[in-house]
């Protein structure tokens, strides 16, 4: 008999889908229970029915964390624990009658929305009254930097090291604002060179300076997260960042998508009552929403320095702080994740710049600063481990040595500034390498995808 069961809608973070191939639940049930040899750490819960499901965060190649939930009254629950499983083990238990296919989907943050938005609102302030295509132009390249997804083809150790790079960079955006030209160019001549207002001509230099105008708006508004650029790439791979946005921030979200579909609204009443229309529509609407925009930049920044200078009046354990931060949360303007080095340790912490008030829930974590071995050494000097470290801002690292037959360790890479209190693991844009006896790169990971990229060393 075959049982088809979907990963919790609610669940923010993964969608899993996976079939069991089992004659009977108890059957499933029971080989759970057998604990075969690397699978430990399942729990049970009253006589709830469990079911396995992978998450997906790579420990090492032959691992994979399980995230168990249960069926209750027909509604699916929370991941109620997690264990590791070893797929060989799974394999040479299940004896030919349980089989677990899984999916993978992956659901990354809405990024592209805010660029694409705030692309189409520049244009609707009044560019698009010099040339046709003005708005068009805009729009897409102002998501047009994002085309560095691309090297996620190559794994995600490629796409990371350069991910904002190039195409995020001074040097970068004149040519890919050229590409865009081009493409716009292509468009035009293959609707038979028609635009919305035949009465002007296409100004195509003047597209280009707004293609690049979008390019920078694109730098400017990745720069206000938390994750960085590096403009000056390739004469410096020094990151840059302003910590005071969220990646995906619904209030900027609301406003621009306010300043574009308000004038809508209005117009419809307009034809309604038989005013007359006076050129493109909306131009007060989208200016109003990008100065919204610095406002809220503004408020965020001014709420910023209030955490900081919270944090920086802190004693920590009788240490002194040497370093702080103050990372955004998403929706809440005044909530933010805290982050304190000293000379021992880190000390993660929420932050609440309205009070202002430092850990009000008393939940502060602290992370104590491993000692440098060979191990962690020959990880740091690898590839993925020197472009990781030169993005991560509070770098801390972890060391297991792989369970028999293999031999060797596993070294992974953290960055405590998203590592928020309370958040459940695994940890986001984590990574790791796997190393032999002999201290060689055998294998990286990075993120929560599967792919594994050999190198040669």
């Amino acid at each position: 008999m075959r049982r088809r069961m979907r990963f919790p809608q609610h669940h923010r973070k993964w969608r899993v889908n996976y079939s069991i191939v089992a004659p009977h639940l108890d059957e499933w049930e029971s080989e759970l229970s057998a604990r075969p040899s690397g699978l430990r750490s399942l729990g049970r819960n009253h006589g709830h029915r469990y079911f396995s499901q992978c998450l997906a965060a790579p420990i090492y190649p032959d691992q994979r964390h399980i995230g168990i939930c249960s069926l209750q009254q027909g509604f699916w629950t929370r991941p109620a624990a997690s264990s590791i499983i070893d797929n060989r083990a799974a394999l040479d238990h299940r004896r030919g009658r349980l089989s677990l296919r899984v999916n993978y989907n992956v659901h990354h943050p809405l990024e592209p929305i805010t660029h694409l938005l705030t692309g189409a609102c520049i244009g609707r302030a009044g560019l698009n009254r010099k040339t046709p295509l003005a708005t068009a132009t805009l729009t897409l390249a102002a998501e047009a930097p994002d085309l560095d997804v691309v090297g996620q083809l190559r794994g995600p150790v490629f796409g990371f090291a350069h991910h904002r790079g190039f195409t995020h960079s001074f040097l970068g955006v004149p040519l890919v604002a050229a590409l865009v030209i081009a493409i716009m160019c292509l468009i035009w001549r293959l609707r038979g060179r028609r635009t919305n207002d035949p009465r002007l001509p296409v100004r195509w230099g003047l597209l280009y300076l707004y293609a690049c105008l979008a390019g920078f708006s694109h730098i400017l508004l990745d720069f206000t997260n938390n994750y960085g650029v590096r403009p000056f790439w390739p004469f410096s791979e020094r990151w840059y960042s302003w910590d005071i946005v969220f990646i995906v921030e619904p209030v900027l979200l609301v406003l621009l998508l306010g300043g574009l579909i308000l004038p809508s609204l209005f117009s419809l009443i307009n034809e309604e009552i038989g005013a007359r229309a006076h050129g493109p529509k909306g131009r007060l609407a989208a200016s109003l929403a990008l100065i919204g925009v610095v406002l809220v930049w503004a408020l965020r920044d001014f709420e910023h320095r209030r955490a900081v200078a919270a944090l920086e009046a802190q004693i920590y354990r009788g240490a002194d702080p040497i370093r702080v931060s103050a990372y955004p949360y998403w929706l809440n303007l005044f909530r933010w994740n805290g982050v304190v080095e000293t000379d021992n340790f880190f000390a993660v912490m929420l932050v609440d710049s309205l009070a202002p008030d430092v850990d009000p829930a008393g939940r502060m974590e602290f992370h104590y600063k491993p000692e440098e071995t060979p191990v962690t050494l020959a990880a740091k000097n690898s590839d993925l481990g020197r472009v990781y470290l030169d993005w991560a801002k509070q770098p801390i690292t972890e060391t297991e040595e792989l369970s028999p037959p293999r031999q060797g360790y596993v070294v992974r890479f953290y960055d405590l500034r998203y590592d928020y209190p309370g958040r459940s693991r695994p940890r986001p844009l984590s990574a790791g390498v796997v190393l032999d006896q002999n201290l060689q790169v055998k294998e990286a990971f990075f993120g929560m995808r599967r792919q594994i990229v050999r190198r040669a060393r």
